[in-house]
Order: structure tokens, then C-alpha cells, then sequence
């Protein structure tokens, strides 16, 4: 099973990412991951990466098309792999599409996950994050893990998440269009409990799988 997970900020991608790539037996590749071990070991690639955000400046898709290659080329990915946050728009996903024609393993199937915006909005804005251990919660107070005081994040404040949704749909959105062409989107909504959402995805994949 070869997968790309896509949805707007707020869907749940991480989330379900993990549930999906336990269930298939697959890595998880999320492309954070993939930046930091990068930077922590000091690659060519690293380095190049950090030499443009040392000056505030986006890292190029050359860079990081080429983090991703080299990640799709490890021997643990042979049965198959999750992309979390890989491609982010069309030119990325053209180059995903070649580096994996040229070895044969195409993807099996890019899964979007649906929700509205407005519930989008409120999810996130209800959201609180632990000080002490960083765990995502909805407590006002007190993390319900290790009774740590919590905050709200800057981008999980109402006007900043729509302007991250105006951004995804200016910049990713586009890849939904070229994935339902390639015959390779599969959408399920994104709305209802973790458990749910799971079901439907793993449902909806085992139809093509």
C-alpha cells in the first residue's frame, strides 16, 4: 500500500496517519520528520535546507523533492509507505509521480480527508496545547495527561487558521484536482470521532488495495 494523506489544517491528518500506517503495516513518512533527521545529521541536503531558513526564507520544493527521493529509496519502505504533508502542491506531485515510475511502485491511492471549513475553525480554536509535555487538548485549565498549565497556540486562533485554510486552498488544494485526473483520489469526510473517520478511510482504501 502505497499512500498520500491529504486534507486541509484542522482534518486530522496526523492523526489518522498513524491509525492508517499501523493498520496497512507501512512507515509513516511525515516530511517534519524527514527535515529534521535531515538537520540533525548534518546531510548535503540538511544543509542546504538550513542555510535558507537561517535567512528566513522558504526551503525550495528542490530541496525538499530531493529529501523525499532519497527518504522513498530506504529499504524499510519496500512493502509500501504513508506521505504526510508530501506533495504540497502540483509540481511536487509531478515529481513524486516520476521518481516513482522510475521504480516501478506507483501510489496505490491518495486519500483526502473532507471537512468543512467552519468546522475546521471551531475545532482548532477550541484547541489547547500542554506547556509541560505538549499534548493537543480541549481542557481550558489543566492537561488531562500531566496536569500541566495550557495555552492556545498562535495559529490555532481563529483568524490566523483561516488564513491557513486560504493558503492551503491557494497552494494545495490544486492536487485534488490533479489526483481525481490520475484516477488515484479517494474522499471520505473527515467529521465525526477518531474511531469513525478511521473506519470510513480503511473502508474506502480496502476497495482498492
Amino acid at each position: 500500500m502505497r499512500l498520500v494523506l491529504v486534507g486541509p489544517p484542522g482534518a486530522g491528518k496526523g492523526t489518522q496517519a498513524q491509525f492508517l500506517a499501523a493498520h496497512y503495516s507501512i512507515p509513516h513518512i511525515a516530511t517534519g520528520d524527514i527535515f529534521r533527521s535531515n538537520l540533525k545529521a548534518g546531510t548535503p541536503l540538511g544543509l542546504q535546507a538550513k542555510s535558507f531558513m537561517d535567512r528566513g526564507e522558504l526551503v525550495p520544493d528542490s530541496v525538499t523533492n530531493e529529501m523525499v527521493r532519497d527518504r522513498l529509496l530506504q529499504d524499510d519502505l519496500a512493502n509500501g509507505f504513508l506521505l504526510d504533508g508530501f506533495p504540497r502542491n502540483v509540481m511536487q506531485a509531478e515529481v513524486l509521480r516520476a521518481n516513482l515510475a522510475e521504480k516501478g511502485t506507483p501510489l496505490t491511492a491518495v486519500l483526502e480527508l473532507s471537512i468543512d471549513n467552519d468546522e475546521i475553525i471551531s475545532r482548532l480554536s477550541s484547541r489547547r496545547t500542554c506547556k509541560d509535555c505538549g499534548l493537543p487538548t480541549v481542557e481550558k485549565d489543566k492537561c488531562p495527561s500531566c496536569g500541566g498549565d495550557v495555552y492556545q497556540r498562535e495559529d490555532d486562533k481563529e483568524e490566523v487558521i483561516a488564513r491557513r485554510l486560504e493558503v492551503y486552498q491557494e497552494q494545495t488544494a490544486p492536487i485534488i484536482s490533479f489526483y481525481r485526473n490520475e484516477g488515484l483520489l479517494i474522499t471520505v469526510s473527515a467529521s465525526g470521532n477518531v474511531e469513525e473517520i478511521t473506519m470510513r478511510a480503511i473502508s474506502a482504501l480496502n476497495r482498492v488495495s
